[in-house]
């Protein structure tokens, strides 16, 4: 912890010419982009796979025809599936599992008053007027939301919320693309009533048990990053805002 908070410290005194009592906080920018270019494979790997579960779907087509009415058989038969093409529907979420780690470590510099025995320099450092080792609770009793802290975490607000919008446009976009995964369509019969004909009585299943529900809270999930930037430290925050604003980007530049 000594050794990362005496980086941060070096890197906030080389950009210190250029961004003044900001300095810190850009040395928190750039840390993310680090962290970022670091988990970029990983990011790739999941468009890929993403991609091939789209090619899939003539396949999941065909398993949905032969097991329609055999709603545990068709489960088992798409699992087989996507085991034999080795496609993983976790695999989108490697990316954000190694960025955690990252995120700690911040929390955890910008949380405590010594490291290493030491009285912790980075707390006194901002972002314009907001402390990095404040939260969002401190800016309202210290000028209200309209303070120079509060205005700080609007902004920050803000971006989440309109990076959170693009998140979710990709989302439903990527979930429309792929409905055997995300059970579009469950329920709905193929053919008519009883004197129907060609496909009578078939009902599709959902591919797996619950995906309904997720399918409809997924696109949401990016606003509960407002919580999130709320509750920790502002650096904390500041990595996160950095990092979701640029995994929307990197979606979007991967799911053209």
């Amino acid at each position: 912890m000594s050794v990362f908070a005496g980086l941060v410290e070096r890197l906030a005194d080389l950009l210190q010419p250029l961004f003044g009592l900001s300095a810190a906080a850009a040395a928190i920018v750039l840390f993310t982009a680090f962290v970022r270019l670091l988990v970029h494979p990983l990011s790739r790997a999941a468009a890929r796979g993403q991609r091939a579960r789209v090619r899939l779907q003539p396949k999941i087509a065909e398993l949905r025809r032969r097991h329609g009415r055999n709603p545990e058989k068709f489960q088992r038969a798409l699992l087989d599936l996507h085991n034999r093409e080795k496609v993983s529907p976790l695999a989108g979420i490697l990316p954000s599992l190694f960025q955690l780690p990252a995120f700690f470590l911040l929390f955890y510099l910008f949380s405590n008053a010594t490291i290493g025995g030491r009285p912790n320099e980075l707390l006194g450092h901002e972002l314009f007027t907001a402390p990095l080792g404040g939260r969002w609770t401190d800016s309202l009793g210290d000028g209200g939301p309209l303070g120079g802290a509060g205005l700080v975490y609007a902004g920050l607000f803000a971006v989440v919320v309109a990076v959170a919008a693009f998140s979710y446009r990709l989302t439903k976009r990527s979930m429309a693309a792929n409905p055997a995964l995300t059970g579009a369509g469950a329920g709905s019969g193929s053919g008519g009533g009883r004197g129907g004909g060609k496909g009578r009585g078939v009902t599709e299943p959902a591919a797996v048990p619950g995906t309904g529900v997720v399918a409809k809270v997924v696109p949401f999930l990016s606003f509960f990053t407002l919580v999130t930037v709320a509750v920790v430290p502002l650096a904390a925050a500041l990595y996160v805002v950095t990092s979701m604003a640029w995994g929307v980007v990197e979606r979007a530049a991967l799911h053209r």
